[in-house]
């Protein structure tokens, strides 16, 4: 089973089907079909989602490709990023996971 790790905080957004989507950088790769979310403080707090496709991109069209533009300005976004990636550039390539809500 595919699995990443996730961050409490993003977990509960994932969770209320807020979060369909999460943007990783030089990670394993995620194909369409199941996959767990598992928080990275609590291994036993998983969520499972059905990933429906993957996309990879520089970091630096994210914003706009998801909508996000007004919310993510390019520093904004490389801030968050490099809270996960501290090496991570604008131009780095990134892979975008999208995925539906979990079932209730």
């Amino acid at each position: 089973m595919q699995n990443l790790e996730i961050v409490p905080r993003l977990l509960q957004d994932v969770r209320a089907g807020k979060k369909i989507h999460t943007i990783r950088w030089r990670e394993r790769d995620i194909v369409p079909g199941p996959m767990l979310y598992v928080n990275v403080r609590d291994a036993s707090d998983t969520i499972m989602v059905w990933v429906t496709h993957v996309e990879k991109m520089p970091l630096s069209v994210v914003a706009a490709r998801l909508g996000k533009i007004a919310d993510w300005p390019d520093a904004v976004l490389l801030s968050g990023m490099r809270e996960h990636y501290p090496r991570i550039e604008m131009r780095s390539e990134v892979t975008v996971i999208y995925h539906m809500p979990p079932q209730k």
